[in-house]
């Protein structure tokens, strides 16, 4: 074993390595023996007979085509309320961190406020509030491509994840070396200039998995409408399957399953990005020292 594996714990010895060694062959065995467990109590209770799968997998199904429709407008009603999300929540999380730190230490105090306030709140209390307690004061948002549920549902989600948004982005900012800073400014650029140009786009390189996790979490939130207001996002729609065809175990298997494809899309998705922004940053970064390197000379 090499150093390098080692460095973060004390090598085991041939005792310990044959100890670990069996713990994990028991723990195997007990997951194998649950597994059966499972699958025996299920089979006694017939959840793997195509009365319960064939509206789900067989398209010769009378039921599969209704069922797979409301699936698919389940997603397309998922994926819009969390691109939606998405969107609101960067764009907003990122002017907050830059005015957080662009002001002075007065002026960061209600930012700050704003920002604990919102992170310290469960996410479906703020879905309740935005659905249920908006159109109560008058704020009606019926007019509006989607109706009240389906803004209600962004603009709660919006209102947690900016702030989540807008420390990442700061802490990312904060992370880089003051000489990106110096260098963009010794060539010009003003404060505004240098954050939009340089900082922030490696600030948002930096921070990309954090980014990515938080946007994984924003699309896995939407289902919490479900226990608020009548959305037909995907939980709700395989709600509505489930009570129709008495399924639950099939039903919310299709629909965690479906849940993970869009989550992993989502992050191949971040990391084809990535890796496209990784190789203009650099480009840019070498930009500008180059610019500032006779500056400085001078």
């Amino acid at each position: 074993m090499s150093q390098q594996e080692t460095v973060l714990y004390d090598a085991q010895g041939p005792r310990a390595r044959r100890r670990t060694r069996i713990g994990t062959a028991v723990a195997v065995l007990l997951l194998l023996g649950l597994a059966y467990v499972v699958v025996q109590r299920l089979a006694e209770r017939d959840q793997f007979s195509m009365e319960k799968w064939g509206p789900l997998i067989d398209p010769g199904n009378e039921t599969f085509d209704a069922v797979w429709r409301l699936i698919g407008e389940g997603v397309v009603n998922t994926v819009r309320a969390a691109i939606l999300a998405m969107v609101l929540s960067i764009v907003l999380g990122t002017l907050i961190a830059v005015a957080r730190l662009s002001v002075g230490r007065i002026g960061r105090i209600p930012l700050i406020g704003l920002i604990e306030i919102l992170r310290g709140l469960p996410v479906v209390v703020l879905v309740f509030i935005a659905v249920r307690v908006l159109p109560d004061v008058g704020v009606d948002l019926r007019g509006l491509p989607g109706g009240q549920v389906l803004w209600g549902l962004v603009i709660g989600l919006t209102a947690y994840n900016m702030v989540i948004f807008a420390e990442i982005v700061r802490a990312g900012v904060a992370s880089l070396p003051k000489g990106q800073r110096e260098a963009a400014l010794a060539t010009g650029l003003t404060s505004g200039q240098t954050m939009r140009l340089v900082l922030l786009p490696q600030a948002f390189r930096t921070m990309l998995p954090a980014i990515i996790s938080q946007l994984i979490v924003v699309l896995k939130d939407t289902s919490l409408v479900t226990f608020i207001a009548n959305y037909d996002e995907l939980l709700s729609q395989g709600e509505s399957i489930r009570r129709n065809l008495d399924n639950p175990i099939q039903t919310f298997v299709v629909i965690a399953l479906l849940y993970i494809a869009i989550n992993y899309l989502l992050g191949r998705l971040a990391q084809y990005i990535e890796k496209r922004q990784s190789g203009r940053g650099r480009s840019a970064a070498a930009t500008v020292e180059q610019e500032a390197a006779p500056t400085a000379g001078a």
